[in-house]
């Protein structure tokens, strides 16, 4: 079994000679590690329960199955959902071939199992040692996973700021960009312009890529689609479907089990 440590034990281990390490982490209350950063790369797969992270003007909303990769001295924070378990590994950064971006991996059964495992061991492991043949097995597994785009930009603009958190935090909310304009005393060309500057996209393009991270955070809590669709405020569960493939380009259910069975 592992041992669950606090953050300021995980600050610790980032330290150590060893070039990867693992540790789990649980939280007992949503709660948030301000801008820090890290000498190694880190790998946050949420075990239970979910991860946000922001880094680079962006937010990542990581769901159950998929983890984050920051890479070494990159500003960032986390959030962590009331009553997460996180598991933490810290590699690097002469263990080449993770990816030079941060990013978002697809996790699946066999590489959470070896992270787990290594977590348990003692970190302290020799270089010729089994501990150090199995971090070696989980690197070569972990640098085979797909890329997901779990990714939403950020604005330090008040009006991009208010929209976003709502769009997160109500995302049933179907408010068209014309009533958003109004919301704000903006014209709808104005506001159109303002969220192509802030965040790279069309306001539905925005829009969508919060529901689709909503989503697969829903759906890894085991939510079913027709929940997820009315969570996100969709008339019908066909509705939500076709957004979903569109994106995606697989069914809510088709892709949750091809990542559970990758």
């Amino acid at each position: 079994m592992f041992d669950a440590i606090g953050w300021d034990e995980i600050k610790n281990f980032e330290d150590m000679p060893q070039a990867i390490i693992a540790k789990i982490e649980h939280t007992c209350a949503s709660h948030e590690i301000p801008l820090h950063t890290h000498p190694k790369g880190q790998l946050i797969l949420a075990l239970h329960g979910y991860v946000t992270c922001e880094v680079s003007a962006k937010m990542w909303m990581v769901p159950t199955h998929s983890a984050i990769w920051i890479p070494a001295n990159k500003v960032h924070s986390n959030r962590a959902s009331d009553n997460a378990q996180l598991c933490h590994l810290f590699i690097d950064n002469m263990m080449f071939k993770m990816p030079l971006n941060t990013c978002t991996l697809a996790i699946t059964p066999l590489v959470k199992e070896l992270m787990c495992e290594l977590a348990g061991r003692d970190q302290h492991y020799d270089l010729s040692s089994n501990t150090a043949r199995l971090a070696q097995v989980l690197l070569d597994q972990l640098i085979e996973m797909p890329i997901q785009h779990l990714d939403v930009a950020l604005s330090k603009h008040v009006v991009i700021q208010a929209m976003s958190q709502q769009l997160i935090s109500q995302p049933s909310d179907r408010k068209t960009l014309p009533q958003w304009a109004e919301q704000f005393a903006l014209t709808e060309r104005t506001l159109a312009r303002l969220i192509k500057k802030e965040t790279g996209m069309t306001f539905g393009k925005w829009r969508t890529q919060i529901h689709i991270i909503t989503s697969l955070q829903a759906l890894s809590d085991k939510h079913s689609v027709q929940h997820v669709s009315e969570l996100l405020g969709y008339e019908s569960v066909s509705a939500f479907i076709t957004m979903f493939k569109k994106v995606m380009k697989k069914s809510p259910m088709k892709y949750m089990s091809e990542l559970k069975a990758y």
